[in-house]
């Protein structure tokens, strides 16, 4: 019976070839930042109040123009439709069933026009890279808007692809194609193979018109040097210019960048360190957002991922004010356990634990709940696990210099 997260994650990787598993499971270097975002949140304790009469909290939220049932949305993750047959569109359905929403991918194998086909584009936002080739991301810009979809978020966290040790070991990370250690790895894994290659779309479909590849892995090869490292804060200005819909940008977690985000007009911000993915040392979403909060002065919603697996860890961010969490590699692993049942269990997961949580913690709803940091909560640095290093303590808004 598959209940928890780590249930879907070890489902995950039994069913998926272990190169496409550690692809989303990795971090960067030796995944410090990885350990590091899930011990900043593990280290938040609680301090409950009883008798507040907070047996039904209100956890509805209006979050960047949606209307969520709860803060939650389901990040882009590129490539994610390769765990499963059912793809990003079963993902993204089971997101706008449950209330929530989904960013998709500029790397998803089902392209945009197709998912926005089947799915409402209010429950829809865009993830977008900047190419070097800027007319790729004026006709990808287009696609967009012409879909219905008016919320953009821009990834401004990877002018380079760090070493990722998982795929180095695999063989993945320099791969144009399927090379002899990749197919064994496929081959042991004969019913998700099955399901690959009975599917039309082996590629990345939101790439399709730019002929960056003849197969997936020659697609991965050259998105790397597709991707613009010179993207600047002028670019932003020249896009907040240009589009005219919500824009967001997502990989920062330096309070001075959440305040140029805020002058520049833009609508919200994610601080991310690409779930451990880039810049490994790097600090954890939790750790910034106080911060962040106060840098933003109400002017740009912030919103923050990394880590998160319960509905427990939901509220620490909430409490400390952060308008919705993003969660990746969750949805992902059940994508890959359930297909699109799998999706709707982990987003259902989420919010009975958020709600017990809140009702334990005698909120009665997210105003109430961030009125009570930090009062009702309690941090201390824990180890990261691997080198045995801390956490530096964390400390609430007011503290922060």
């Amino acid at each position: 019976m598959i209940i928890s997260a780590k249930d879907r994650r070890r489902v995950a990787r039994r069913r998926l070839p272990r190169w496409l598993f550690d692809y989303i499971d990795g971090g960067a270097g030796s995944e410090v930042t990885l350990r590091r975002n899930r011990a900043a949140l593990e280290r938040i304790g609680f301090v409950p109040m009883a008798l507040r009469g907070a047996a039904a909290p209100v956890l509805g939220a209006d979050v960047l123009g949606f209307d969520l049932d709860f803060p939650v949305i389901l990040a882009p993750v590129g490539m994610a439709g390769l765990v499963s047959p059912a793809g990003e569109i079963a993902a993204a359905q089971a997101a706008a069933t449950a209330g929530s929403a989904m960013w998709v991918s500029s790397f998803s194998l089902a392209g945009i026009e197709q998912i926005a086909a089947r799915v409402d584009p209010a429950r829809l936002g865009f993830q977008l890279y900047v190419f070097r080739d800027r007319a790729v991301t004026q006709d990808v810009l287009r696609r967009v808007w012409a879909v219905g979809i008016r919320t953009l978020v821009v990834t401004v966290d990877t002018p380079v692809t760090p070493l990722r040790e998982r795929d180095a070991r695999n063989g993945f990370r320099s791969a144009t194609g399927i090379s002899p250690r990749l197919a064994a790895q496929m081959l042991a894994r004969p019913r998700w193979l099955y399901g690959a290659m009975r599917r039309s779309d082996r590629l990345v479909g939101n790439l399709v018109p730019y002929d960056m590849g003849a197969n997936l892995f020659a697609q991965a090869a050259s998105i790397g040097r597709a991707m613009d490292p010179t993207l600047d804060w002028d670019d932003m200005a020249r896009l907040r210019a240009q589009w005219k819909g919500r824009l967001v940008i997502k990989g920062v977690l330096h309070p001075q960048d959440v305040a140029r985000a805020a002058t520049l007009g833009l609508d919200g911000v994610v601080l991310s360190n690409h779930g451990g993915r880039q810049l490994d040392g790097a600090i954890s979403a939790i750790e910034a957002l106080p911060a962040c909060v106060d840098a933003a002065r109400g002017r740009v919603e912030i919103c923050v991922d990394g880590g998160f697996r319960s509905g427990g860890d939901l509220v620490r961010a909430l409490a400390l004010g952060a308008s919705a969490v993003l969660i990746g590699r969750p949805w992902v692993y059940g994508l890959a356990a359930q297909g699109g049942q799998g999706v709707a269990d982990v987003l259902a997961s989420l919010r009975d634990g958020m709600r017990s949580t809140m009702t334990l913690l005698g909120a009665a709803d997210l105003t109430s709940l961030r009125a009570m940091w930090p009062m009702c909560f309690q941090t201390s640095s824990i180890p990261t696990g691997g080198d045995g290093a801390c956490v530096p303590d964390f400390r609430p808004a007011e503290a922060t210099a």
